[in-house]
């Protein structure tokens, strides 16, 4: 799952080098925080948070075949 957040992430960023994705994990809730360039910030939020809200909801629906929760953190 964690590789599908960082193919999405990198799609969309122009600096590649900056990114940095770390997962916690309890037993039915995984928590990734995004941290980006701040010039990409932008990028990945989208206007009135689209782009990150998209994000969320194709993460969540990963997560419910694994009956898990998901929280995604974008992180300055």
């Amino acid at each position: 799952m964690k590789e599908i957040l960082e193919t999405i992430i990198l799609n969309l960023v122009e600096n590649k080098n900056d990114v940095t994705i770390t997962s916690k994990e309890d037993e039915h809730q995984i928590t990734f925080e995004v941290k980006v360039a701040d010039g990409d910030m932008g990028r990945v939020i989208g206007k009135q948070g689209r782009v990150a809200k998209s994000i969320r909801t194709i993460m969540k629906s990963l997560a419910s075949k694994e009956h898990k929760r998901v929280v995604v953190e974008f992180l300055d």
